[in-house]
């Protein structure tokens, strides 16, 4: 039987088993829109307010519930709008896919009204794009999408689908399965190079474990934890693994990096044998290449084979799923002897122990602390900036809570919509919105979409005037010029703002005032003892269905620390 093209593709994401669309409207989607009124009692469409925050929203909902998101935009600038957040997806491994509604095939090529070739646009930042061509091949190309999103290495996938498509009458099937040449994710592991690895570890003095990303994308939390119990191996994260032990287990360093803990650094530089899975080694991680764990054998473990060697040369290449060469793992693992390299690294700890020092106002530590004792067992969600590296520093995730944040691209405004999509994925959980006051500016109209929809989610702004991450560099770097960076209404003739009295007259918006225009209750707290109390009524008050926004005024001297500089090694590290 023929059916239309639109029948089809809402048919498709039934069959997929979606159940969540964010979605904005557009005339080259309009047909896709009215199949799906047609069949509401499937699907909850959610409606942001800007199709970034749509591809943001669609992350959060992906990282939380552990589907593919999905995501419907119109053509032209709906389409390109949601660029960002595809790049911000692609390097996070967020399986998506994308459907962006398209011109009809006539017009492509003419500069037709909200015509873009977003495939082309998209190529390099998408496992997989194209634009549907011919209506037989629709189904097919919706089922590989929607594999290639979600198998191996997740990411983004965009199908662009031209209005003639949509309308023209088709083949109703929709195939179960694809079988896709040149595209054949590694299900297996190499037992004998797996053996090596495990060989290499257990012949180290000084071993450590580097968990990235990759386990949760993987699920292997526990088998990691397991792993690294039974073998007594310490364990450092990247600010994506944060979580992948739990942070009260006596094996767990911390966070490495240009923020990471001052023993997390030195334990890198100076094991013998690193055995990293799930990271890309990206730049925050290593800094100079050529001092990154040099005393150190590497091993590589990664479901990416582009990934292994591609920035630090390794000695015993991985190619597996976490999950499927740590069960292998967990059967041979075996007891060391790490006694007095424990200790050695509990020196570390203890000679430059992890603390944020201030001089006035409100101690983000503090904040953050509180944070996880109150809320407990949550989702944390974070912006991008100095409160991000403040959270993966001192948050501290119990049990079943997680941190979900932008790794790879940085994306400010981020934070705000990928809360209300991990909210949207499981709406009995309580989810903690961590942001800036630069970040939530760029996405605050998501207030709206929060309302409307009926997402409640607790949002903690971090307000120090400035767009602090950018501006430490300046305070360190460039001579305490401060550029671009102070976010209030500079007078005339003032050359350094941060030096301006009575800055709360001059800053711009009154967040508490905003977030009431929207019916959202505000409080903004400047001392230590109101911390908790606001807390405790924000979580009461997401309990309830409600939002809530806290406003934590910091100082904007308040620095991230250690801090390493691009390009130095990690050992070089600002401490005070």
């Amino acid at each position: 039987m023929d059916i239309t093209g639109r029948k089809l593709i809402v048919k498709a994401l039934a069959e997929e088993g979606v159940d969540t669309i964010f979605a904005y409207p557009g005339g080259m989607v309009t047909d896709i829109l009215d199949e799906l009124y047609k069949q509401e009692d499937k699907f909850r469409l959610v409606l942001p307010r800007h199709e970034q925050a749509l591809i943001h929203e669609a992350e959060g909902y992906a990282r939380q519930s552990g589907k593919v998101g999905v995501a419907i935009v119109t053509s032209g600038p709906g389409a390109t709008n949601t660029i960002t957040g595809i790049a911000d997806a692609h390097y996070d491994s967020i399986p998506l896919v994308v459907i962006t509604g398209q011109v009809a095939q006539p017009l492509i090529g003419n500069d037709a009204f909200q015509e873009v070739d977003i495939v082309g646009m998209t190529r390099s930042i998408v496992k997989y794009g194209v634009t549907v061509r011919d209506r037989n091949n629709l189904g097919r190309m919706l089922k590989m999408a929607f594999y290639i999103a979600s198998s191996g290495k997740p990411g983004p996938v965009l199908i662009d689908i031209p209005k003639d498509i949509q309308q023209k009458s088709g083949p109703d099937e929709y195939p179960d399965h694809v079988d896709i040449r040149g595209y054949k994710p590694n299900t297996s592991v190499h037992i004998g190079q797996l053996k090596r690895a495990y060989k290499t570890l257990k012949n180290a003095k000084k071993p450590l474990i580097l968990a990235g990303g990759g386990i949760h994308i993987s699920g292997a939390e526990k088998l990691l934890t397991d792993f690294a119990r039974k073998m007594n191996v310490p364990v450092v994260t990247t600010v994506m693994g944060k979580g992948a032990i739990p942070e009260d287990d006596p094996l767990y360093v911390g966070n490495s990096g240009m923020h990471g803990r001052y023993a997390a650094n030195m334990a890198e530089m100076e094991c013998d044998v690193l055995f990293s899975i799930g990271t890309r080694f990206n730049d925050r991680i290593t800094g100079d290449l050529n001092e990154f764990a040099p005393k150190a054998k590497i091993v590589h473990l990664d479901i990416d084979t582009a990934s292994i060697s591609r920035n630090v040369v390794v000695d015993v290449p991985v190619v597996s799923d976490a999950s499927l060469a740590l069960t292998h793992l967990l059967e041979w693992a075996e007891p060391m002897n790490t006694k007095a390299w424990q200790k050695e690294i509990e020196a570390w700890q203890e000679e430059h122990p992890l603390q944020c020092k201030v001089s006035k106002m409100l101690n983000p530590q503090t904040i953050m602390e509180d944070i996880s004792e109150v809320f407990g067992e949550a989702t944390y969600v974070t912006d991008v900036g100095q409160h991000q590296m403040w959270a993966t520093q001192f948050l501290r995730l119990k049990g079943n809570s997680n941190l979900i944040t932008s790794g790879g691209l940085g994306t400010m405004g981020f934070g705000y919509p990928a809360s209300l999509g991990a909210k949207e994925a499981d709406h009995d959980r309580q989810v903690v919105c961590l942001t800036g006051d630069g970040g939530f500016q760029m996405n605050m109209q998501e207030l709206a979409t929060s309302i409307c929809a009926d997402i409640p989610v607790t949002i903690c702004l971090f307000n120090n005037r400035y767009l602090g991450m950018v501006r430490q560099q300046q305070q360190y770097f460039y001579g305490k010029r401060y550029q671009l960076t102070y976010l209030g209404r500079r007078p005339a003739g003032v050359e350094h703002p941060d030096r301006i009295e009575n800055a709360d007259e001059l800053y711009v918006p009154d967040y508490l005032k905003l977030v009431d225009s929207y019916g959202i209750k505000g409080i903004r707290v400047k001392d230590e003892e109101k911390i908790v109390p606001a807390l405790e009524e924000a979580k009461k008050a997401q309990h309830d269905g409600k939002s809530m926004l806290i406003e934590f005024e910091i100082a904007p001297e308040d620095v991230v620390l250690p801090m390493v500089k691009g390009g130095m090694a990690n050992s070089d590290m600002i401490l005070k």
